[in-house]
C-alpha cells in the first residue's frame, strides 16, 4: 500500500523535534553542574517534578534531585536510541514509499500494454490511412500473389503484422468476406490470426499475425538442401496442421470448408509451429451438413479433390480438405511437386502413384532417411497421405481419424490402391488424374 507525502513529511518532522529536546536536554545538564550545587553532592539526573525539589536548573516543570547515581548517561543513550528508531522507522517509511509509487507505474504500464495487445486480439477495424501508418508507406514488401501483395508492418513496438493488400480487380469482394467472416471467429494456435481489416471505399486489407519463418513451401520443395527441417520436427508439423484442420471441421459453432490446403498457405513461426493461412476460398456450412454445393472447382492444381471437379467421384464435403492434406503429407515426404519431369522419360509423372507402387511392393522408399527412426516416419506421413487421397471420399478418413493415425504407432494398414482398377496392384501408365476431370458447373 503506498504511504502518503503528507505522513512521511510528519514523521520526520517528529523525529526532529525529538532529536532536538534530547540534544537541549543535554546541553541544559552541563549549565545545572556548573552552578547548582545540593549539599556536598554534585547535581545529576534525573529530573523530578516541582514539588519534589525546590531548586530549579531552568527548565519549566522540573527540578533537579539530588542522587549519588549517574543515570543521566542512561537516559541521554536511551532518547538517541529512541531517535535513531525513529529515523530508521522514517527511512523504512520512505524507501516503502517509493517502492510501493514506483511499483504501481510499473503496474499501470503492464495494464496498458496488456490493453493494447488485447486490442489486437480480436479484429478491429483500421482505415487506410492507418494501414499506411501501420506499414511504413509500404516499404517492406514480403511477397504478391494472384489476390494482392503483403507487406511487413507494425502495430505496436512489440507485435509485428502482415497486411495483405487485396487487388480491386480479382473478383467482387469474395474473398474479403470470406477471411473476414471466417478467420474473425477462429482461435486455435495452428490457424492464423487475422489481427484486423480495412475496407475504406475501394481499398481493402487483411492484418493478420507476422509469422517470421515464411512458408512451408521453402522448406519442403528442395529435398537436399540446408532448409530441410528434419523427419521429427515434419512429423510434427504434420501433426499440428491436421489438428488445425480437425478444429476447422469439428472445433467452431459452423463447419468452415478451406479448399485450398497447400504447403504454400502454412505458415510456420519462430519456433516452426504452422499455421493455416489464406481462407479467401473457404465456405461455412453447418455441422450436420453433409455436403455443399459449388458453382465453380476452386482450389489448387494438384490439391483439389475429383469430386470438385466432377460429382461422378461424390458430392463434394469436408473430405475435400482432406484429399488437399493427404497431397501435402506426400510432397513433405518426398521433397518434391506432386508431379515431376524426369531426364529418362519427358511425360510427367503422377508422383503420389510411384509412392504407392513402392510401399505396395515392400521397398524402401528412397527418400533421404539416413537412420531407420526417419524411414518409418517418412512411411507413416506416406500411408497416411495414401488413406486421405481416395479418389471417393467415403474412402477417406476423417480428420480426427487422421489425427489419431498420426499419434498412433507405425504398423498402419495400406489403403486400397486408388490410381487402378479394384485388384490390380502392377504399376500404372504414369499421367496426370486432375488434368483429366471435367469441371461442372452446380446452382448454389
Amino acid at each position: 500500500m503506498a504511504v502518503s507525502l503528507k505522513m512521511v513529511v510528519h514523521s520526520f518532522c517528529m523525529v526532529f523535534l525529538v532529536m532536538t529536546f534530547l540534544i537541549e536536554l543535554g546541553r541544559g545538564q552541563n549549565h545545572c553542574e556548573e552552578v547548582q550545587s545540593c549539599g556536598r553532592q554534585p547535581i545529576r539526573f534525573p529530573f523530578r517534578l516541582k514539588d519534589r525539589q525546590s531548586v530549579s536548573c531552568g527548565y519549566p516543570g522540573f527540578d533537579l534531585s539530588c542522587t549519588q547515581k549517574d543515570k543521566s548517561k542512561k537516559i541521554v543513550a536511551a532518547g538517541a536510541s529512541l531517535g535513531a528508531f525513529f529515523l530508521v522507522v522514517l527511512v523504512l517509511i520512505t524507501y516503502r514509499a517509493y517502492r510501493s509509487s514506483k511499483q504501481e507505474k510499473e503496474n499501470q504500464l503492464r495494464i496498458e500494454r496488456f490493453l493494447e495487445d488485447y486490442k489486437a486480439l480480436k479484429p478491429s477495424r483500421y482505415s487506410y490511412s492507418d494501414i499506411k501508418r501501420i506499414t511504413n508507406q509500404f516499404k517492406d514488401k514480403l511477397g504478391q500473389g494472384a489476390y494482392g501483395t503483403v507487406y511487413k508492418g507494425k502495430l505496436t513496438a512489440d507485435f509485428f503484422v502482415a497486411v495483405k493488400i487485396l487487388n480491386n480487380s480479382k473478383g467482387n469482394g469474395e474473398e474479403f468476406i470470406n477471411e473476414v467472416g471466417t478467420m474473425g471467429r477462429i482461435h486455435h494456435v495452428n490457424v492464423v490470426r487475422l489481427v484486423g481489416f480495412c475496407a475504406d471505399g475501394f481499398r481493402r486489407a487483411l492484418i493478420y499475425e507476422f509469422l517470421p519463418n515464411g512458408s512451408l513451401q521453402k522448406y519442403i520443395s528442395l529435398p537436399d538442401s540446408d532448409s530441410f527441417l528434419g523427419w521429427k520436427r515434419l512429423q510434427d508439423i504434420a501433426l499440428s496442421i491436421a489438428k488445425g484442420i480437425e478444429y476447422l471441421h469439428q472445433g467452431c459453432d459452423q463447419r468452415i470448408l478451406h479448399f485450398d490446403i497447400k504447403p504454400h498457405n502454412v505458415l510456420l513461426d519462430n519456433n516452426f509451429t504452422p499455421k493455416i493461412s489464406d481462407f479467401g476460398l473457404a465456405k461455412l456450412c453447418a455441422k450436420d451438413q453433409s455436403t455443399v454445393s459449388m458453382t465453380t472447382a476452386r482450389g489448387t492444381m494438384g490439391y483439389i479433390a475429383p469430386e470438385v471437379f466432377s460429382r461422378n467421384f461424390g458430392s463434394v464435403s469436408y473430405k475435400s480438405d482432406i484429399y488437399s492434406f493427404g497431397m501435402l503429407l506426400l510432397e513433405m515426404v518426398g521433397g518434391r511437386k506432386n508431379t515431376d519431369v524426369t531426364a529418362d522419360n519427358t511425360s510427367e509423372i503422377y508422383y503420389p502413384e510411384w509412392i504407392y507402387n513402392l510401399l505396395e511392393e515392400g521397398e524402401d522408399l528412397r527418400i533421404h532417411t539416413e537412420e531407420e527412426k526417419d524411414a518409418k516416419i517418412s512411411k507413416k506421413l506416406a500411408i497416411v497421405g495414401l488413406w486421405c487421397i481416395q479418389w471417393h471420399p467415403v474412402d477417406r478418413p476423417s480428420m480426427k481419424v487422421v489425427v489419431q493415425m498420426l499419434e498412433g504407432g507405425d504398423k498402419l494398414i495400406m489403403p486400397p490402391n486408388p490410381f487402378g482398377s479394384t485388384g490390380s496392384t502392377k504399376p500404372r501408365p504414369a499421367r496426370r488424374m486432375n488434368l483429366e476431370l471435367e469441371a461442372i458447373e452446380e446452382v448454389e
